[in-house]
């Protein structure tokens, strides 16, 4: 079982969840290039400019730990990640697990296509980043995670945010959330889970049905958790519904 984290977060985020699944499967996690403790100097500008670079990376890991049948856990845009690699290596992977995904998060206008964000707020969301990357660390977390009423765990999203190098994280910020990766959903055959949440600012539950209804081999389930980031914030219920899928 491998576990691929989201933008701004490093592979500590998913600490809650590991417990649930140490017992029965053989646990491997990661940090993506700039997250983390990885090698910042292996960072490639050109590479990184799109998801197929993290989803090459990806791939590489497989193959240097001779990984087969692997469930992919991925979070936030890194289930897109997830989507792009078993496309490319589909015998790698026996299940794909999205959590909170997204393959577009700004709305479409031409086919009425709704991922939560106008190109004008993604623009300011970036405009803000590049004012003052710590301030914009600040605000964005509690967004992102909810539960206003448990504010440590934003505090934990935003230390996080923090840890990342600002350069990469400008860069990666834009590459995810201007990219567009429906046109991978129908080539995909990998069997997939589908965890939608309630209230997520960042994947709208019309994001979630329009993923159910482009994967093929999909399961869409739908969690009580808040925000954007279950296996944080609900870790218990988040293992629950993908211990029951597996099953």
């Amino acid at each position: 079982m491998m576990f691929a984290h989201g933008f701004g977060c490093d592979q500590a985020m998913w600490r809650k969840l590991l417990p649930y699944f140490v017992d029965d499967y053989r646990l491997v996690l990661f940090d993506h290039v700039g997250a983390g403790n990885s090698d910042i100097s292996a960072y490639d500008w050109e590479k990184y400019g799109s998801l197929d670079g993290y989803a090459s990376d990806l791939l590489e890991i497989c193959a240097a730990l001779e990984l087969e049948d692997v469930i992919l856990v991925g979070h936030s845009v890194s289930t897109m990640i997830a989507v792009i690699a078993a496309v490319r290596d589909p015998n790698r992977f026996s299940h794909l697990v999205l959590l909170a995904p997204s393959p577009r998060h700004t709305d479409d206008p031409y086919d009425g296509y709704v991922g939560g964000f106008s190109r004008e707020d993604i623009e300011g969301l970036l405009a803000s980043l590049d004012s003052n990357y710590f301030a914009w660390a600040a605000a964005l977390a509690p967004m992102v995670m909810g539960n206003p009423q448990e504010p440590e765990l934003a505090e934990d999203l935003r230390a996080s945010f923090c840890r990342t190098n600002p350069a990469i994280a400008r860069h990666f910020a834009e590459v995810t959330f201007f990219s567009d990766t429906r046109p991978q959903l129908k080539k995909l055959r990998t069997n997939c889970l589908i965890l939608q949440c309630s209230d997520d600012r960042l994947a709208p539950p019309e994001v979630g049905a329009y993923l159910h209804k482009n994967l093929g081999h999909s399961t869409l389930m739908q969690l009580q958790a808040t925000g954007h980031c279950p296996h944080v914030s609900a870790p218990e219920e988040t293992a629950r519904a993908i211990l029951h899928y597996l099953s």
